[in-house]
């Protein structure tokens, strides 16, 4: 299945051997159906939830909150590439913690590629940053990923107090990145862009997407309080701007349907259920050899690099599914320490997560091309480095908090 994600043969959806295959997994007996059925529960919240960010983001698209977010960045770096990547991480930054890794993917990535053309810059430090960012940018809150979401209802923790435990890993990580990336990318953003590039004029900010986003994030802290679902937030917040967009016309029915990504819910579905079969048939009681104790340094490291390395091999989404449940009785730094690895993880693999998935998409329909061996060397220099100063910072925060 992560095969046929990574190749896409035919540019076939990721759904054409996912459901299948789950299929075939309950046929023959390797899950239950009972067991699938539980497993789809337990994912429903999860995929309502990207299901309506994924809606929410790309509205606020077609309110021109990212054209305009990356106008204001061609004429921030008028032209010089170190800048422009310090305006890229600083705003995938953002949009990644408070509109999920899924708008910076779908929506930001494509807006990057405009402006490094509008600049005369190369866009290839700055749309290998989109991917990055997406996932190690998505520690800060319970809402920025998925496997956020498992994990915050796993550790017992409030949204404030979630935010504040993962606010210096978050900043750790980020600086580590950026980092690598200045070293890794430095014949790019040492080349010169084209003197006297117009950047063109920068449009207005939309405030009613703005006062929508802000109203939607609130709503999750208050969400939190009362223990209601983060997805009937976010489906809110997705349901005034879609509502707007139909009432101006300026989309139909289907567009609100095709932006929801169907065919990609059918995929984390089927996922759940075909790693539940793998859980079932002994990875979990394999992996609860190997899974460090306690929360000192030295097991924090162990299981952020456990779910990290899990994470490559059978994505992150179903990694942290599996290791949760090993976590819980550890305590809120040993799940924290799980969402490090399948967080920043990823970012050494095609398939370790549903982000990079979707990023690499949206980069061939912009005919740019990836190369897997440079993806795996930037991969391997990132890696280490921002998990492994993650993680401190994430025990320091346990300490002082």
């Amino acid at each position: 299945m992560l095969a046929w994600a990574v190749v896409r043969p035919f540019g076939w959806p990721e759904a054409v051997m996912a459901v299948p295959a789950a299929a075939l997994a309950v046929a023959t007996g390797a899950i239950s159906l009972d067991h699938a059925r539980a497993e789809a529960e337990r994912l429903g919240p999860v995929v309502g939830f990207l299901a309506a960010v994924l809606v929410l983001a790309h509205f606020c698209d077609v309110e021109g909150l990212f054209q305009a977010c990356g106008a204001w960045m061609a004429r921030w770096a008028a032209g010089r590439p170190v800048r422009l990547l310090t305006a890229v991480f600083a705003l995938a930054s953002a949009i990644t913690a408070v509109l999920s890794l899924d708008a910076t993917i779908v929506l930001l990535t494509p807006v990057v590629f405009a402006t490094a053309a509008r600049t005369g810059v190369r866009p290839k430090p700055h749309v290998y940053a989109c991917t990055h960012l997406s996932n190690t940018a998505s520690l800060l809150l319970p809402v920025s990923n998925l496997t956020n979401l498992l994990a915050f209802a796993a550790s017992g923790l409030s949204f404030t107090r979630f935010a504040a435990l993962m606010a210096l890993p978050w900043l750790a990580a980020i600086g580590a990145e950026y980092l690598v990336f200045r070293r890794f990318f430095a014949r790019d953003l040492t080349a010169a862009a084209p003197v006297g590039r117009d950047t063109g004029e920068v449009p207005a900010l939309p405030l009613f997407a703005l006062v929508t986003v802000g109203c939607t994030l609130a709503g999750f802290v208050v969400a939190s309080a009362f223990g209601v679902e983060p997805a009937w937030v976010a489906a809110a917040g997705a349901l005034v701007l879609a509502g707007r967009a139909l009432v101006r016309r300026q989309a139909g029915p289907l567009d609100v349907v095709r932006s929801a990504a169907p065919a990609f819910l059918a995929f984390v579905l089927a996922l759940g259920v075909v790693v539940r079969a793998v859980v079932d048939n002994g990875l979990a009681e394999a992996l609860g050899h190997v899974v460090p104790d306690g929360t000192g340094l030295p097991a924090l490291l162990g299981i952020a690099a456990l779910a990290a390395l899990l994470a490559n091999l059978i994505n992150n989404l179903p990694a942290v599914l599996v290791l949760l449940p090993l976590a819980v009785p550890a305590g809120p730094g040993a799940v924290l320490a799980v969402l490090l690895g399948v967080n920043i993880g990823p970012n050494l693999t095609y398939a370790g997560s549903l982000a990079t998935l979707l990023w690499r998409r949206i980069v061939h329909q912009h005919e740019h091309d990836v190369d897997l061996g440079e993806f795996t060397r930037l991969g391997l220099l990132a890696v280490p480095s921002s998990l492994a100063v993650a993680v401190v910072a994430l025990w320091g925060s346990l300490q002082i908090l």
